[in-house]
């Protein structure tokens, strides 16, 4: 994050704008509607910033830059002149005088940006892209316009009103937080954009009146193989209301960000022999969270229930007499080989698939060898690079031929996403030739040979 977002209070207060033109006018429209008193210092100024100047109680100082002005005494300055040297000048004052300025248009001399806006006062919602597209950010927010009704500030406005007598009688501030989602999931929004609002305040009181404090939860939920627009919509939901999120090591950054920002997030690690924390103790981790009362998200890579012992999890939980949900995700199968351009069945190659876990068990994979050597069968094998010599030697020995072509899927669907291609002959040596890492896909069988063709990443 490149920029601090805030929302300043200008209500009464001066603020400055340097130059009088169009540019100056639609800057000073805004902060009149944020309640800012208003001076413009320029030679001439255009007879709508004039009227807006008057409005505020502002001044016009009709001198040019520089000029004998105080900056310190102003909140906020905005340089909106026809002269780069000008604006610069400008944003070099305010630097040496600690003041916020924003030079319009010229992102290198703005110690703010001023972003596009939606306007549902209270509520009021900003997109910003550190100057860098500001049409971008002006598409966005026509979107978002037409997809948050206009009484959403009527509704921020009613709540605002009950704020304290909700936090009189819940306490807590995270089952004040349920309390309020499950409210605005009831037909109380409704209610507040149809103007009943006497109605509105009946179910507030009705709900304050039968609250109980919430039991703990857990959502089970599949991340995906590392693409965040590959979640699920009950996926995203789930993440950004649980009040604890436990994630592992194949659940990737961007996906991470996605949770609710101040939701407690704790590391369970597991990768190869190295588990930050054992099974057993994270199956203790959810039950006891969820015991304190809290919704829990157990985030996993790809599907709970595609190698992601899910089941061992949901398990303990029913033991321990907790509530949970599981929400499927994308395993890495079928998200790894789209992204590679390798379908996984084909009427002329494949009639079938395997889904085979290459995770070693006393330094030998331990698989059904002979029901795998089939000609018309895709192979794909989960946590197989570290055994992957002993699985193709194994495949050989039992019938398969060496020319069978293997695809090694890296960091599939993220940006790092690298594909290898070879054969059970050769694909061992161009694992450390390529730098082939975990989490790593394998794929076998003649689908692979597709690829050359039908790879769009």
């Amino acid at each position: 994050m490149d920029i601090f977002p805030i929302s300043l209070k200008l209500q009464q207060q001066p603020c400055l704008i340097v130059g009088g033109g169009k540019i100056a006018y639609r800057k000073a429209v805004l902060l009149s509607q944020a309640g800012a008193i208003i001076d413009v210092l320029a030679p001439d100024i255009d007879p709508a910033l004039a009227e807006i100047v008057m409005q505020t109680a502002g001044q016009h100082i009709a001198l040019s830059y520089p000029a004998d002005i105080k900056l310190k005494q102003y909140r906020l300055v905005i340089a909106a002149t026809n002269v780069a040297e000008v604006n610069r000048q400008v944003f070099l004052d305010c630097e040496t005088n600690h003041v916020l300025v924003n030079s319009v248009d010229d992102p290198p001399h703005c110690r703010f940006m001023v972003p596009a806006i939606i306007d549902r006062s209270p509520l009021v919602i900003s997109i910003a892209s550190n100057g860098t597209s500001p049409v971008l950010s002006r598409q966005i927010r026509t979107q978002l316009e037409a997809a948050i009704p206009y009484g959403m500030g009527k509704l921020a406005e009613f709540s605002g009103k009950w704020r304290s007598r909700v936090k009189e009688v819940i306490v807590n501030p995270d089952e004040r937080r349920i309390f309020w989602e499950e409210l605005y999931a009831s037909p109380l929004k409704e209610q507040v954009f149809n103007d009943r609002l006497t109605d509105a305040e009946q179910l507030i009181e009705q709900a304050l009146s039968t609250w109980k404090t919430p039991k703990g939860e857990v959502y089970l939920v599949g991340a995906g193989p590392g693409d965040p627009e590959l979640l699920t919509l009950k996926a995203l939901r789930l993440m950004q209301q649980a009040d604890v999120v436990i994630y592992d090591r194949l659940v990737s950054g961007p996906i991470l960000e996605l949770c609710r920002r101040d939701a407690e997030k704790v590391y369970v690690g597991k990768a190869r022999s190295n588990h930050a924390v054992p099974q057993e103790g994270i199956n203790a981790l959810l039950v006891k969270y969820a015991q304190q009362g809290k919704r829990v998200c157990r985030l996993k890579g790809g599907d709970p229930f595609i190698f992601g012992r899910g089941g061992e999890e949901i398990e303990e939980l029913f033991a321990a007499g907790i509530a949970f949900q599981v929400v499927p995700g994308i395993t890495a199968a079928s998200g790894c080989s789209a992204y590679a351009g390798i379908p996984l069945t084909h009427r002329d190659y494949a009639q079938s698939v395997r889904f085979l876990t290459g995770h070693l068990k006393e330094g030998s994979p331990e698989l059904p060898w002979s029901e795998l050597v089939y000609e018309n069968q895709t192979l794909v094998l989960y946590m197989g690079l570290v055994g992957l010599e002993k699985i193709c030697e194994r495949l050989i020995e039992h019938g398969q031929r060496p020319d069978m072509p293997v695809a090694l899927v890296s960091k599939g669907t993220t940006p790092e996403q690298k594909v290898v291609i070879g054969t059970l002959a050769d694909i061992v040596s161009k694992v450390s030739e390529h730098q082939i890492q975990a989490p790593t896909l394998t794929i076998i069988g003649e689908v692979v040979r597709l690829r050359e063709q039908l790879q769009w990443q």
